[in-house]
């Protein structure tokens, strides 16, 4: 659906042809005037005539006067006597006045071929007739050029400066001509009835209750006697707050084409310059024109560029300039000024690291989460992605939702946008399902890269490697149900494995022991197999730690430890130097981490023990195909058992009690990864 408006007659100005008239073009068009004046001849100057025309004509007739040399442009100026002057009008030619010659002189000038020759010449000709002729050397300066020599630096150095506060300048916002003065000025877009803004809460996907908070926001602005009859108030601000890609942008952008009133958009950044206060100038600004304009709504995108704590700064207690600008944006938002009818939106992904003053409410009265879409927000972005794509019948959005767990919108865009690149390079006429597949993989594991030399052995290991992950995962109830295994190398992994995590909120310590024993699956299978062990479990061993660290410290799983957590929510603690915790609890710690992983680690190999032949039986299939799919693994290992939370629906698709959140489970295992970087 299109928000565009039929353009009335004079609704819009017309552009002008001619670009602005600028007063440094006056300053030019001055010194073209004064440098073409200084060239021109207004008949009363001296003629020119040649050397050849000096010499047959005048230097042998005895009627000079006086030559002048100027030595420094190699020319001679002659005067010719006032009674003999008539004698050479015609070489004057259409230099002579109405008056005839003028009897001042002088009257000719004409380039010499060298000095020498020239004195040669006069001194030829006065022994030959006997008349002296006086010749003087003048060593006459050149004003303008000199001037210009001596200038030039300077003049440079004041055009790169004018060039530079131009530039500055350039985008200050509205009527902000392009110079140093309006350099603190407000560099905020404007949107208005005028714009033509084609998004609208029909094409963002998903966050419902999101959508839901801002369109209230929007009808407060349409009909505000609605809420005002009941005593209500409008919200002084709303901040959105989630991951990177999630829509929070594109939710300010349908804000601006849903509401009627003017917007204003702008970066956290645009109010950060080199100078000390234009970031606070460029806020009371902003202010002002909203003011003028409400009621009306500012979008402020990434605000922590200047919405840090205070105190919190690694500069540790300098002046700042953001800690201005933040105070000034405090100011402004909530202070004895009134700002009636001006609404603050603001978008930022480190919300954790936000100034308390800035969050408080009467300023930001609204804290909107817009966090990953779930499996059906998935599916309906999925569907809007789709659209401008030729698609195949086998192509559809409730399996492609699916495969994508912990897919922002904007990681769905891109996927879709790489299943039509693939399927372009592959000479296609429409996308196919296959083409999806291979876009994720692609985007998830990396380039596909098929001409990697890797050595038997290697290979081999690989193989067993990632054959240990698939077994334990799909003999064990919490693991994450394996969807495919590879062993061709992906960036800089030479194997992996795809998982489709089960989407839930809360995660139990059943649940994370069975990730973390299906985890060292790969290394408990090298040594089992191998009686050796090697570098590729780097990725597995740090995924496991983090998981140990955070079940001790944060999660208070550990019976030693008991249900303590050191985890810090506010951030405030970001440049601490002191643990909030003892010694001798960070020795227990590290023995409870180090046990945890140990008894995993343990558990993994007799499970690989016990299930010997099935395990080989699936690395040679992976060694013979490369590829595998669950649907190997269950003729090998038979049906794989469901964990109790997950139920089947009569529509066929598998889902959970509860939504996807646990972070580690999100993001599909790389294993094996070759990171011998040492």
């Amino acid at each position: 659906m299109s928000n565009e408006k039929p353009k009335t007659p004079g609704s819009d100005k017309e552009k002008s042809k001619f670009p602005k008239f600028n007063l440094y073009w006056a300053y030019g068009l001055i010194a073209i005037a004064l440098l073409l004046v200084s060239q021109m001849d207004f008949g009363q100057g001296p003629h020119k005539i040649s050397y050849s025309e000096f010499k047959n004509e005048i230097l042998t007739s005895g009627d000079i006067e006086e030559i002048i040399v100027v030595n420094n442009e190699m020319i001679a100026e002659v005067t010719i006597k006032e009674e003999q002057i008539d004698k050479y009008k015609h070489l004057f030619k259409e230099n002579l006045t109405s008056s005839g010659p003028s009897t001042e002189g002088p009257h000719f000038v004409f380039n010499l071929p060298t000095i020498d020759q020239f004195a040669s010449e006069i001194a030829k000709v006065e022994a030959d007739t006997g008349d002296n002729i006086p010749v003087d050397y003048e060593p006459r300066p050149d004003i303008f050029g000199n001037f210009l020599a001596v200038m030039w630096p300077f003049l440079l150095i004041i055009a790169i400066w004018i060039f530079i506060f131009r530039r500055m300048g350039a985008q200050g916002g509205a009527g902000g001509g392009g110079n140093i003065f309006n350099v603190g000025k407000s560099r905020a877009k404007v949107f208005d009835k005028e714009s033509d803004i084609n998004v609208n809460f029909k094409d963002v996907a998903g966050l419902e209750e999101a959508k839901q908070e801002l369109e209230e926001i929007v009808e407060f602005l349409r009909k505000p006697e609605k809420y005002t009859e009941l005593g209500g108030k409008i919200p002084k601000g709303a901040l959105l707050v989630g991951p990177p890609g999630t829509g929070k942008t594109l939710l300010a952008k349908a804000v601006a084409g849903e509401a009627n009133v003017p917007f204003f958009s702008m970066s956290g950044s645009d109010f950060v310059e080199m100078f000390v206060g234009v970031g606070a100038s460029r806020v009371r600004d902003l202010f002002k024109k909203a003011k003028e304009k409400s009621p009306c709504i500012v979008f402020i995108d990434e605000i922590d560029a200047i919405g840090r704590a205070r105190g919190k700064s690694p500069n540790m207690g300098a002046n700042d300039e953001r800690e201005n600008t933040l105070n000034q944006l405090l100011t402004e938002m909530d202070g004895f000024g009134t700002n009636s009818g001006v609404i603050i939106l603001a978008a930022t992904n480190r919300a954790d690291i936000l100034d308390r003053a800035l969050m408080r409410a009467g300023r930001f009265d609204r804290q909107i989460h817009v966090e990953l879409p779930d499996l059906k927000e998935r599916k309906a972005i999925f569907e809007v992605h789709l659209r401008p794509l030729r698609l195949s019948n086998d192509v559809e959005s409730d399996f492609l939702a699916k495969q994508t767990p912990g897919f922002s919108g904007a990681d769905i865009a891109n996927v879709c946008n790489e299943a039509a690149l693939i399927a372009a390079r592959n000479d296609k006429k429409i996308v196919e399902k296959e083409d999806f597949l291979s876009a994720v993989d692609r985007i998830v594991g990396g380039l596909e890269k098929k001409n990697k030399i890797i050595s038997k052995d290697e290979k081999k290991a690989v193989a067993y490697h990632e054959a240990g992950h698939a077994t334990i995962s799909w003999l064990l109830e919490y693991a994450h149900p394996l969807v495919k295994v590879t062993i061709v190398p992906r960036g800089k992994a030479l194997g992996a494995a795809w998982y489709l995590p089960e989407e839930r909120q809360l995660t139990t310590t059943e649940q994370i022991l069975d990730e973390m024993c299906s985890t060292l699956g790969g290394r408990a299978a090298e040594e089992i197999m191998f009686g050796k062990i090697s570098t590729g479990a780097l990725n597995d061993l740090e995924k496991v730690t983090k998981q140990a660290y955070a079940m001790v410290t944060y999660y208070g799983m550990s019976d030693k430890i008991g249900n303590l957590s050191y985890f810090d929510s506010s951030g405030q603690s970001e440049y601490s130097f002191s643990k909030p915790y003892s010694d001798k609890t960070s020795e227990m710690i590290d023995e409870e981490v180090k046990a945890i992983i140990e008894e995993q680690y343990k558990r993994a190999k007799q499970i690989l023990v016990e299930n010997h032949e099935k395990h080989s039986k699936l690395a040679e299939l992976l060694l013979d195909k490369e590829v595998i799919f669950s649907e190997d693994l269950e003729k090998i290992f038979g049906k794989r058992k469901l964990s109790a939370h997950v139920i089947e629906e009569d529509d066929d698709e598998t889902t959970t009690a509860e939504d996807v959140k646990d972070e580690q489970a999100n993001t599909p295992d790389e294993s094996a990864t070759d990171k011998n970087e040492q």
